[in-house]
């Protein structure tokens, strides 16, 4: 009945293909987030089931890897059909690429947008706790802090992204 669903999976990237095949009116949104940062937010989380890789800093990287391989085909086999965004703008602007969001999905903009964590909802998902607050730029960069303690994770997402 509903009239749009979010799905936030990790694994969603995989399977993008199979989306567009089966969801065709489906509004992709991909997303970016500087590597490091992306894999110690991971590396943190505790996990329910599934993302084993997420534990060990050097197949963390690596399985980082693979995704940014596999988003690098899907760009260019599904060129256009999938808006793809930078985290770090969003916390730098975040009016401005929400409203972007909301023109991709053919949504409105109304000031409340921005007052996402007021809402009173049920929130399913690993950031629920991030959610009911408002945005900052507070993990931006945070990886830098855990820096020496990341090696094994920085030499091979470095060694590999330059």
């Amino acid at each position: 009945e509903a009239k749009r669903i979010t799905d936030k999976m990790l694994g969603n990237y995989m399977q993008l293909g199979l989306i567009r095949l089966i969801l065709p009116n489906a509004k992709i949104i991909h997303c970016r987030r500087n590597p490091l940062d992306t894999c110690l937010s991971m590396y943190k989380k505790i996990f329910t089931r599934g993302h084993q890789y997420a534990y060990d800093l050097t197949e963390l990287g690596e399985y980082y890897l693979l995704y940014r391989r596999v988003m690098d085909h899907w760009k260019k086999v599904l060129a256009g059909r999938f808006l793809e965004f930078s985290y770090e703008d969003l916390v730098r602007d975040q009016a401005t690429e929400t409203r972007r969001l909301l023109d991709y999905c053919g949504l409105a903009w109304y000031e409340g947008c921005l007052c996402y964590y007021n809402k009173k909802r049920m929130v399913f998902t690993a950031s629920s706790v991030q959610v009911r607050k408002p945005m900052t730029d507070r993990s931006v960069g945070l990886w830098k802090k855990y820096e020496k303690g990341l090696q094994p994770l920085v030499s091979v997402v470095e060694h590999s992204l330059g």
